[in-house]
């Protein structure tokens, strides 16, 4: 079959029944990505013969003699097509797995179709952006900065890898194929239980069937107890899962795995694999699984797994307070006690998790992954399979979205497994289903609040408590409920606090990290409650905030009193109060469409963050001068759309007084740099940056000092050399005398913490429960901006993340079953439902982050439902209790 791709003519026959999207990739065209396989995201989509096209429900059969055009055949890196360049000069992505596919869908656009976006841009989904910077982009608004060169601080510099993300050519975890020959493939095969002991299994009839080459089972697993959760102190979570585990506890859990020479085969001979099961009795309800007669997922663990309440289901617990909350709110002027629910929401990060291993020519194993924490899967990876870490290599290409969905072990314990036992490539990858099903997901949260103040408006005393549902094993639940539950309530000062929280097993699909790591769920809860207050008192709820926010020199106070590295390095939280409610106050935003009964309406929500997870969290970096003026930098945090590997160029750009294009950044590679515990917690600027501003001092003072043997004198630092009173030494004469270089280290501890503070203004459609956002403006107390774009950037993807929570995000369960296992029944926010976020930035500088920086990526989220929820109450009187709120859910408070 004759038909040619980005110009170049091809003869290649299709296999019967083949998609065009792994037709082209299978023949090296890998700018042609795979986001649902069912044409629901666009980051597919090709030219064909012009018109864009999803390529994974396109018959590779029908392209015969049709010109194919991908991202890569548009333009290339050195020469961009139009909208390539576009999208640069937009800062038009983040991740950069969408990219390829919305470039070339755009790049046909008429006049017509550009006049309508929201039409336009259905079929092309971005989880990272909020879309404002992709509708900057096609309307050709640059938000990158040319920049000069000892001035990268504080601009908006375009990401080192924009070029090459808007042309398909950037890598992501199954791009490249530098591994040996003989590539196998893993499909697994998932319970169809909730619950259930496997009584036997026979696997004869798949051993046999044409390209397997191994299947592997409980019987083939290393008993040995983890968690897919990773954090530096690996005993911070549970210890309860196995590679493969002779009892199942949710529907889809992993039975048996195929490794077969194709993907085809493998997926073919799961159905040949026979199963006995003895079928246990299940549970659902969080709140039911704590009940003395509820079936006991783990009765088999002991106290070596760490889990609080193996008798009743109980994952965690706190049960602790300040003060007497009970005394305290009986003398309250006024109390609010209510409780709220949040759903369970995917992360929907464009690329799935995926993991390609092998044996190296020295025998250890490596592993390229999808994941946010390279260092610690290594870690685990060693400990589970009882290797020396130096056998072990884990790294990561560009990585696309996370979320907090990639801080976790999914498929590199299963390559592993099988590369081991085959001696082969083994890769494995989720099918767009399996992240819905098999994945985990946010913890859905009960939360009751209450919380009463005095006459003045004093807050008196709040008490929450909190049931979160861990789903069947514990990855992630501890930390989840003790973080939920702290800088929640600790961003009010009151002299009576209580805390109760349970997080409880289930045989529901696991819960895991997610976007603000259990702040968002609570501070819904908490945040609505303090609305219901403030109205109560009669008070401004802006006001109501300034009276009781805690201010530098209070203690922090969730139940107890912090004692630890929390600090105030910066404060900046009365400036946002005070941008947000002059924003909402300025008649900027929207009016609502004549024609409906709407009421309009406004409301805020506040949120602090500790800008480092607890317990440490550690990066060390390396940063060696080159004799061409080059700076080398090895670092191991991973770039998944947080921009940290664009803040690093700039972080070290500054300090050696150089261009960014000098800088040259080796990253998540455990062979290349020293440790870093991940990609999450927002830490990749302070803390991988900060451990790099401290080798870059270091260097500096090196090569300054070496400078200053050669020739006594003044030194400053130039692009290319030394300065020395009127003499220029370069960088190769320097190193003659030996190389240069310096190491930078930080564990992650002081804490300081940022805030955000989100305010709408909506109109409510009073007839049919419908919500429209007029004005939706965010600050943030971020300390100094590094990169005004790429922050900007991050606000507004976080908020058009929360707004998908917040207003229809949902997997929907029905007794362990996921019902809505697809994008397109699992609605993530398009172009057309979100609105652009004003985002505005407290003045601040943060005494502990690099240049004053504070961390921001997670933080954006946290606020953004109660604000929404606050501004629905003074729009029309209906307080919503849960998430999503959705139309009929609004039009129900209505019609009570």
């Amino acid at each position: 079959m004759k038909y040619s791709v980005d110009g170049v003519a091809r003869d290649d026959e299709p296999r019967p029944g083949q998609c065009l999207r792994t037709f082209l990739r299978e023949h090296g065209t890998t700018s042609v990505k795979k986001g649902c396989d069912a044409g629901d995201c666009g980051a597919c989509s090709v030219l064909v013969d012009g018109r864009p096209t999803h390529s994974c429900i396109f018959p590779a059969h029908r392209i015969g003699g049709l010109a194919i055009v991908t991202a890569a055949g548009l333009g290339t890196p050195e020469n961009l097509h139009p909208m390539q360049q576009a999208f640069v000069d937009a800062g038009g992505f983040q991740c950069g797995f969408c990219t390829a596919g919305m470039v070339v869908t755009t790049s046909a656009f008429t006049t017509a179709q550009k006049e309508n976006l929201p039409q336009s841009m259905k079929g092309n989904l971005c989880r990272c952006t909020g879309y404002r910077s992709i509708r900057d982009a096609l309307a050709a608004t640059k938000n990158i900065e040319c920049v000069d060169n000892q001035a990268a601080q504080g601009r908006s510099i375009a990401a080192p890898a924009s070029a090459r993300l808007v042309t398909g050519n950037e890598p992501f975890t199954l791009d490249l194929r530098d591994i040996p020959d003989g590539l196998l493939h893993a499909a697994v095969l998932g319970s169809p239980h909730s619950h259930a002991y496997i009584s036997g299994i026979n696997t004869a009839a798949a051993r046999s069937a044409p390209g397997v080459v191994a299947v592997l089972t409980y019987l083939d697993s290393p008993d040995i107890l983890f968690s897919t959760a990773r954090h530096e102190n690996r005993t911070d979570d549970p210890d309860d899962t196995r590679v493969f585990d002779r009892t199942v506890r949710f529907i889809g859990q992993r039975v048996a795995a195929v490794i077969a020479e194709t993907a085809r085969d493998a997926e073919r001979a799961l159905a040949l694999i026979e199963v006995d099961f003895e079928i246990r009795a299940a549970v659902f309800d969080p709140a039911d699984a704590r009940s003395p007669t509820a079936p006991l997922l783990h009765a088999d663990k002991d106290a070596v797994s760490r889990i609080a309440d193996v008798q009743r289901n109980v994952v965690a617990a706190v049960h602790e307070g300040v003060g007497d909350a009970e005394e305290a709110l009986a003398g309250s002027a006024a109390v609010v006690e209510g409780t709220w629910k949040t759903a369970r929401v995917q992360h929907v990060a464009m690329e799935t998790h995926g993991s390609v291993g092998w044996l190296d020519s020295d025998g250890r194993l490596v592993i390229r992954s999808s994941t946010q924490v390279p260092f610690l899967v290594r870690d685990e990876l060693a400990h589970v399979f009882d290797l020396d870490r130096l056998k072990v290599r884990v790294f990561a290409t560009r990585v696309g979205g996370g979320f907090g969905g990639k801080q976790e072990m999914l498929t590199e314990d299963l390559v592993a497994l099988a590369v081991l036992r085959t001696g082969r490539p083994v890769q494995y990858e989720f099918s767009r289903s399996d992240q819905f099903t098999i994945a985990p997901s946010r913890h859905p949260m009960q939360v009751s609040v209450r919380v009463g103040a005095d006459t003045s408006g004093q807050l008196s005393a709040l008490a929450i408590d909190v049931l979160s549902d861990a789903g069947a094993y514990g990855n992630h639940s501890v930390g989840v409920m003790f973080h939920g539950c702290t800088e929640s309530i600790a961003v009010y000062r009151c002299p009576a606090k209580r805390v109760d929280a349970e997080a409880v097993y289930t045989n529901n699909v696991p819960s895991g990290a997610f976007r603000g790591y259990g702040l968002g769920q609570v501070i819904f809860a908490v945040e609505s409650a303090m609305d219901q207050l403030a109205r109560k008192l009669g008070i401004d709820p802006f006001e109501f905030r300034r009276r009781n926010v805690v201010v530098p020199g209070d203690d922090f106070v969730d139940w107890h009193v912090e004692d630890g590295d929390l600090e105030f390095g910066s404060y900046g939280l009365d400036q946002c109060l005070d941008l947000v409610e002059a924003a909402l106050s300025s008649g900027r935003g929207t009016e609502p469409e004549p024609g409906s009964p709407w009421k309009t309406g406004r409301g805020m929500a506040i949120a602090m963050i500790a800008t480092i997870p607890p317990r440490g969290h550690v990066a060390d970096t390396t940063v060696t001068l080159e004799s061409d003026g080059r700076y080398v930098v090895r670092i191991g945090t991973a770039e998944f759309g947080n921009g940290t590997t664009t803040v690093h160029h700039q972080i070290a750009a500054t300090e050696l007084r150089t261009s960014v294009d000098r800088i040259v950044i080796v990253q998540s590679d455990t062979d290349t740099g020293g440790h870093d515990t991940g990609a999450f917690g927002s830490t990749g600027t302070v803390v991988a940056g900060k451990a790099l501003l401290i080798a870059c001092e270091r260097l500096r003072d090196r090569i300054l000092t070496r400078a200053q043997a050669i020739c006594p004198g003044p030194a400053a630092l130039a692009a290319d050399g030394v300065d020395v009173g009127h003499r220029r030494i370069d960088f190769s004469t320097l190193l003659e005398s030996g190389p240069l270089s310096a190491d930078g280290r930080h564990d992650g501890t002081p804490r300081s913490v940022s805030f955000n503070v989100h305010g709408f203004r909506v109109a409510v459609d009073t007839a049919t429960g419908r919500v429209v956002i007029l004005h939706s403006v965010q600050a943030a107390d971020a300390g100094t901006v590094l990169n005004p774009a790429q922050l900007r950037g991050q606000v507004e993807g976080g908020v058009g993340q929360a707004l998908g929570a917040a207003l229809f995000e949902e997997i929907v369960l029905d007794h362990g079953v996921v019902v809505n296992p697809t994008l397109r029944n699992y609605h993530i926010p398009q172009l057309a439902d979100l609105p652009n976020t004003e985002v505005l930035f407290a003045d601040t500088y943060d005494k502990l982050g690099p240049f004053g920086a504070k961390s921001m990526s997670e933080a954006p989220f946290n606020p953004v439902a109660p604000a929404l929820a606050n501004a629905i109450a003074d729009a029309c009187g209906a307080r919503m209790y849960a998430v999503p709120m959705t139309p009929d859910q609004v039009w129900r408070k209505l019609s009570r």
